[in-house]
């Protein structure tokens, strides 16, 4: 995790209480910056995260997978040969 302070030092302390309550309000996200602006009376935090692997799931004739590659021939012609339905509103 990478800490920028901007306008003021701060103590360990308290850089430590900003970045437990991002982390308190988000337990499931991993933080990769946070930024810390200090104006006057007034603290601006900002702060990122690290990007989460996705990976499409598809119902598909009746499994769902996130690809094709364990399908045998059978279960792929399947899949080829269906027939997709445009909605018409």
């Amino acid at each position: 995790m990478t800490i920028k302070l901007t306008n003021a030092p701060m103590t360990q302390k308290e850089i430590d209480s900003y970045v437990n309550q991002i982390k308190a309000n988000n337990p499931d996200k991993i933080i990769k910056t946070v930024e810390i602006t200090v104006d006057g009376d007034y603290v601006d935090v900002k702060f990122e995260y690290e990007s989460v692997k996705f990976e499409r799931i598809r119902r598909i004739t009746g499994y769902l997978v996130g690809t094709l590659d364990r399908f045998n021939d059978a279960k792929y012609a399947e899949v080829t040969d269906r027939l997709k339905h445009n909605l018409i509103n």
